[in-house]
């Protein structure tokens, strides 16, 4: 790189962009039994291409098009659950309570402590205030109004996962940090106290206020510079508390993993799994929904009456090239196929995994591009059919 450049580069390198692992920090990383120092960078569990596959030309032909850039965004205002602070003021009744605020952002109530995973509540996911993916949703809490959380558990270092304002916004709570190895660099450079942190290789746990964390592994990578050094780490989270134990994906590829985190560390309560943002261009980072669902399968033992799933990485920031409404209708057919259980709240809506029911009801529908013949038919309580008129709306009708 000529000397000349080096000036400009730095000069673009906002906080945001975070801090490089150096020191004791960068020693362990080499250390670790997941870093290559003949490649110098963390290696995935099974190989996995990070760079998009395919032609340039053709996956800009098909982002730019515009019948396809129609359907990547809502086409009404998304819902977003109007008394989320009102019904996290009562505790749920058996100890466990989820609340999806949009894209992998879900706060866990678990055992009467409080987990908040992939905080994301800024405007864009990018390290500039002017340019980047934007929310298509807003936020349905206030950061402030949320209340203290125990722990923030970060998957890792991507602009979707870990937002610069908001962890300067937690930062000044009391809360504790859970972060893969590596990640802890740029918490720590924007205001994190090193004794608030807990940043853990595969298979490390940490114990936080009665409940155990622990990074298990995932097929993704990382980094957040224009000169990516691939020296930080990404995980799947799972938590466990005295009653309950819950599992998030982060951002990952499928891999036969899954079945060794579940034998483990399983079954769960609920799984929180990414099934957005997936492309054939990039097949071995993202999950379809049909592949998030044998994911959640395999992580419960094959068992598809244990838990539930939450579908998570979708709805709140455009991508990928797959239609806005795409991961929750993928999502619906591969529950049905498996006789799986899932959640479908909108952003903001808490439900309990362990209630009779549940969150259900494709809400998207009323607010999406409907596609070319019109939406499938559903599933309806009491062995009755449900069709679904263009607006979302469902009509019973008897079985044929």
């Amino acid at each position: 790189m000529s000397r000349s450049l080096i000036p400009g580069l730095r000069s673009l390198r906002t906080p945001a962009f975070g801090a490089d692992p150096a020191g004791a920090r960068l020693a362990r990383i080499r250390r670790s039994p997941n870093f290559s120092v003949a490649e110098g960078s963390f290696q995935n569990p099974v190989g996995a291409r990070i760079r998009p596959s395919g032609s340039t030309m053709e996956f800009a032909k098909i982002y730019f098009r515009k019948e396809e850039r129609v359907r990547r965004g809502p086409a009404g205002t998304v819902p977003v659950h109007a008394t989320t602070l009102a019904d996290l003021a009562k505790p749920p009744a058996d100890g466990l309570r989820i609340t999806w605020m949009g894209h992998s952002s879900v706060l866990a109530e678990i055992d009467g402590r409080r987990v908040l995973f992939d905080p994301v509540w800024g405007e864009r996911c990018s390290p500039f205030s002017f340019a980047g993916p934007k929310r298509l949703h807003p936020v349905p809490v206030p950061l402030a109004a949320l209340g203290p959380v125990d722990a923030v558990v970060v998957s890792h270092d991507h602009y979707d996962h870990l937002d610069m304002p908001t962890i300067k916004a937690l930062a000044g709570t009391d809360t504790v940090f859970a972060v893969p190895l590596g990640v802890g660099a740029h918490l720590e450079r924007w205001g994190v106290p090193a004794d608030r942190l807990r940043e853990l290789d595969w298979h490390e746990s940490a114990e936080v206020a009665g409940l155990t964390l622990t990074a298990t592994p995932a097929r993704h990578f990382c980094g957040r510079g224009l000169r990516n050094q691939q020296h930080t780490l990404w995980a799947s989270w799972v938590v466990a508390g005295p009653e309950h134990r819950v599992y998030h994906s982060g951002d990952t590829g499928y891999f036969p993993g899954f079945r060794e985190i579940g034998a483990e560390h399983g079954p769960f309560d609920v799984t929180m799994v990414q099934i957005g943002a997936y492309s054939e261009f990039w097949p071995d980072i993202h999950m379809t929904p049909e592949e998030g669902m044998r994911a959640h399968l395999d992580l419960q033992g094959d068992d598809p009456a244990r838990g539930l799933m939450l579908p998570i990485h979708w709805g709140t920031f455009n991508l990928a090239p797959h239609p806005w409404s795409e991961p929750g209708e993928g999502t619906l057919a591969a529950a049905r196929r498996a006789g799986a259980r899932i959640a479908l709240p909108c952003p903001g809506e808490p439900f309990e995994p362990t209630a009779r029911t549940v969150p259900t009801a494709p809400w998207w529908r009323g607010v999406a591009v409907v596609p070319d013949g019109g939406w499938p038919e559903l599933p309806a309580p009491g062995g009755a059919r449900a069709t679904t008129t263009d607006s979302g709306d469902q009509e019973a009708a008897p079985v044929a």
